[in-house]
């Protein structure tokens, strides 16, 4: 095998991983943790499905790329719970990570990996404020489909999440408008904690 296949491959091994992250929300059904690969994969396909909300113009392969590489971070950062103080800390190991990650693979294709974590953290070009906007939804979601699920069990309240998730205004604002009629179901039915 060639060394940049070989290297690929090792970089493809190492973040199968996700699969073995579970984040702090459960899955639309509720039945159980998600895991970091669903949590990308659900993430592409609505980049795909809901991508007329984008009030801009979006590349959409760029897209769907930031949100499926995004999480590559957690295989070595681990997920911190988006309401944990821990939280502050997180942007730090998730950097060390990306540079250990992405420096599995040959030098100019890791190196534009990184670019393109970058380009997602700094939530600068349409693309990344598009990819944002579903990564804060979909826990929204799931949450509104499994009765409050993490936010009731960490005592969340809807002055939290909306201050954690108005990022999904800038990215897509038709969604962020919905949402605010998902959370006032959330309210009445007391799925806040």
């Amino acid at each position: 095998m060639n060394g940049r296949l070989k290297q690929q491959l090792d970089f493809l091994r190492e973040i199968d991983k996700l699969k073995a992250i579970f984040r702090k929300t459960k899955l639309f059904d509720g039945s159980r943790f998600e895991n970091d690969a669903e949590h990308s994969w659900t993430l592409a396909v609505m980049v795909v499905l809901l991508r007329e909300y984008a009030d801009f113009e979006v590349n959409l392969e760029r897209t769907l790329l930031m949100v499926l590489m995004h999480d590559v971070v957690e295989v070595d950062a681990g997920d911190v719970f988006i309401y944990d103080a821990a939280r502050a800390d997180a942007h730090a190991k998730e950097e060390v990570a990306a540079e250990r990650l992405y420096g599995l693979l040959p030098a100019e294709q890791g190196q534009w990996f990184i670019d393109l974590w970058h380009e997602f953290e700094d939530r600068q070009t349409n693309e990344a404020k598009f990819a944002h906007a579903f990564d804060r939804l979909e826990p929204c979601l799931q949450n509104y489909w499994n009765g409050g699920g993490s936010w009731r069990e960490h005592h969340i309240t809807r002055e939290q999440v909306e201050a954690k998730n108005s990022v999904i205004r800038e990215g897509a604002p038709r969604l962020w408008t919905f949402l605010q009629g998902l959370l006032d179901e959330c309210e009445a039915r007391g799925d806040f904690g």
